[in-house]
């Protein structure tokens, strides 16, 4: 079962504070003080690159409804647009204005 990015990193850290309170005995299965350096960096890096992923997470959501609302002016423009040309333009020039002469 996969754990969640909390999940890991508690764990990690527990880890880590046990390798730390027995370097001497890890040390002989060839866990070195090097390795332990690595995992508090790992762990560290891991919490800061999700950060920035949350951070990157919040400021997407926000484009999307800023895009999300443009679209939504856009749409009514087009379509305010094209009632005037079908009112204003002969159906024969409709194309001109991306309107297929369906109607």
């Amino acid at each position: 079962m996969a754990h969640s990015f909390a999940e890991t990193i508690n764990n990690s850290k527990v880890m880590l504070t046990g390798l730390q309170a027995n370097a001497e005995a890890v040390a002989v299965r060839g866990i070195d003080a090097a390795f332990i350096a690595n995992l508090q960096t790992a762990i560290t890096s891991s919490e800061t690159l999700n950060g920035e992923q949350e951070a990157l997470k919040a400021a997407l959501k926000a484009k999307t409804a800023d895009l999300d609302a443009q679209v939504v002016t856009l749409k009514a423009m087009h379509s305010e647009a094209k009632k005037v040309v079908k009112l204003a333009i002969d159906k024969a020039r409709w194309l001109e204005f991306g309107i297929t002469a369906k109607h």
